[in-house]
């Protein structure tokens, strides 16, 4: 009996270990709307996941999304009347696009959600075009930021102070360029919460990309 006792003891206590590791695992909202740059989108779900967090991607029009490009995603989850399912993650990530940064900035949950988790001290994100939904929700101001050059984002950043860096990070507040950018972005996402970007750099042979001339046009011939 005493040994039985002991097994269920154990079993409890490894149960009760992989329960603990995973509430404590930081999850992240990605959200989605129709007309959203894949390439981006694609890239920040599968770096997060890879660094081991909790990950949805979250509609805000179905469960299935059409991107910019015609490439069709399933969403994890989709936003409702209320918000209040969607107010428990540790950061809240916005792609580019600008058919999908449009209807993220006519979407007033979405708004609202950028605002909440900007005043809880959780971490925003956002890339690309992204940043147009930020300054919508006001949370700009003051700060340091980047995002797609040009008359269709710079104009919105008159209270921020823009950059031109790769990626920008000012406190909980991560911004980034465009979809060339997607990869720095993700692995400063990782690190922000925590997780070790080096690692899946390694996977990727991210370094000797980067390393790699761009473009083969004056390669000699073999």
């Amino acid at each position: 009996m005493k040994r039985i006792l002991a097994l269920l003891v154990l079993a409890w206590s490894v149960f009760a270990g992989g329960m603990a590791m995973a509430m404590d695992k930081p999850a992240v909202m990605v959200l989605l709307a129709p007309g959203f740059e894949e390439g981006e989108t694609v890239e920040i779900l599968d770096v997060l996941r890879r660094g081991g967090f909790s990950v949805d991607a979250v509609s805000t029009a179905g469960e299935w999304v059409t991107g910019g490009h015609a490439i069709t995603i399933r969403a994890d989850k989709v936003l409702g009347r209320d918000n209040g399912d969607f107010l428990h993650y540790d950061m809240i990530v916005l792609p580019g696009g600008w058919d999908g940064v449009a209807h993220l900035q006519d979407d007033t949950r979405v708004l609202e959600l950028v605002r909440h988790y900007d005043r809880s001290g959780k971490f925003v994100a956002a890339m690309c075009a992204g940043p147009n939904v930020l300054a919508k929700a006001g949370i700009l101001a003051g700060r340091k930021m980047t995002a797609y050059p040009g008359d269709r984002t710079e104009p919105f950043y008159h209270d921020a102070t823009y950059l031109s860096d790769t990626v920008v990070r000012d406190g909980k507040l991560i911004t980034s360029r465009g979809p060339g950018t997607a990869l720095p972005f993700a692995f400063a996402l990782v690190d922000a919460l925590g997780g070790d970007s080096a690692a899946i750099k390694r996977s990727f042979l991210y370094d000797e990309m980067k390393a790699w001339p761009d473009g083969l046009a004056n390669a000699p011939a073999k």
